[in-house]
C-alpha cells in the first residue's frame, strides 16, 4: 500500500523539536510533528488544589490543559472563552495528558506543589494528543531541572520517561503514525502511551468499521513499540 505521504508502514513523520521557546515558562517545547505543531509549557506552583486539602491528600499534583488555536485546522474554530465552555474533546485529551505524565511522576516528592502543563495546538494534521504528550515530557523535564537548580524542590519527582504515538489499520495494513488523511479513513485507529522501558500507560483503540483481530492488535503494538523508542531518542536529543 502506498501511503498519502509516501512513508513506509513503520515510518514516523518528520519531527523537529525546539526547546526554550518561551522565556517566561521554566519548561517550554515546540514540536513540529509533520504538519502538526504543538507548543507545550510547564511551570511549578507553590500550592495544591483545594480538593486535595479537603480530602487531606498529601504530596503534590500534576494537571494539564489542552486547546486548539482558532486556525489550527482548515476550518476556524471559536475559542472556548467565546463559547463559554470547553469542548468535550479538549477535556478528554487534557485528562489523557495529565494521566500520562502522572504515571512517570512521584507526586510525594513535591509536597504542596502543583505542576501545570499547557499544550496549545498551533496547527493540526492528526496526532495532536500524541504530540502533546511527547512534547509535554520534554517541557516537564526542563521545568523540574530548573526547580532543582534553583533549590525550590529537593528531589526530582520524575521516575520514568513517556511518549505517545498513533497506529492504525488502513486498507487492511497496519501502519504507524497516522496523519489526518489516514486517520479520517482508518478502519482501526489506536493511540499508545508508553514508557521508555516498554511499559504501557494507556491504549485508546477503536474499530471504525469491521472489528480488528488479536493478530492485528499485536501488529499495531509492535509498530507502536518501534515508534516509541524512536520518539524517546528524539526527546533525549532535544534535552541534551
Amino acid at each position: 500500500m502506498t501511503r498519502p505521504s509516501g512513508r513506509a508502514a513503520d515510518e514516523l513523520r518528520s519531527i523537529e523539536i525546539k526547546t526554550h521557546v518561551n522565556k517566561y515558562a521554566p519548561g517550554s517545547c515546540l514540536i513540529k510533528w509533520g504538519d502538526t505543531h504543538v507548543l507545550c509549557t510547564v511551570m511549578i506552583e507553590d500550592k495544591v488544589p483545594s480538593w486535595m486539602k479537603q480530602q487531606q491528600k498529601f504530596g503534590g499534583w500534576l494537571t494539564a490543559e489542552y486547546g486548539m488555536l482558532p486556525h489550527a485546522g482548515n476550518i476556524r474554530k471559536d475559542r472556548d472563552a467565546v463559547k463559554g465552555k470547553q469542548d468535550s474533546r479538549a477535556i478528554e485529551i487534557q485528562r489523557l495528558i495529565g494521566r500520562s505524565l502522572r504515571a512517570v511522576v512521584d507526586l510525594h516528592q513535591i509536597p504542596n506543589k502543583t505542576i501545570k502543563i499547557d499544550c496549545d495546538v498551533l496547527q493540526a494534521d492528526g496526532g495532536t494528543r500524541t504530540a502533546s504528550i511527547t512534547a509535554a515530557y520534554i517541557a516537564l523535564k526542563m521545568a523540574v531541572d530548573d526547580a532543582l537548580a534553583k533549590g525550590s524542590i529537593e528531589h526530582s519527582p520524575i521516575v520514568g520517561q513517556v511518549a505517545a504515538v498513533s497506529c492504525g489499520v488502513i486498507n487492511g495494513e497496519p501502519v504507524l503514525d497516522l496523519d489526518y488523511a489516514e486517520d479520517s479513513n482508518a478502519g482501526t485507529d489506536a493511540n499508545f502511551v508508553m514508557t521508555a522501558d516498554g511499559k504501557l500507560i494507556e491504549i485508546q483503540g477503536s474499530a471504525e468499521g469491521a472489528p480488528f483481530s488479536k493478530d492485528e492488535f499485536a501488529q499495531l503494538l509492535a509498530l507502536a513499540e518501534k515508534g516509541i523508542q524512536e520518539l524517546i531518542a528524539k526527546q533525549n536529543d532535544a534535552l541534551k
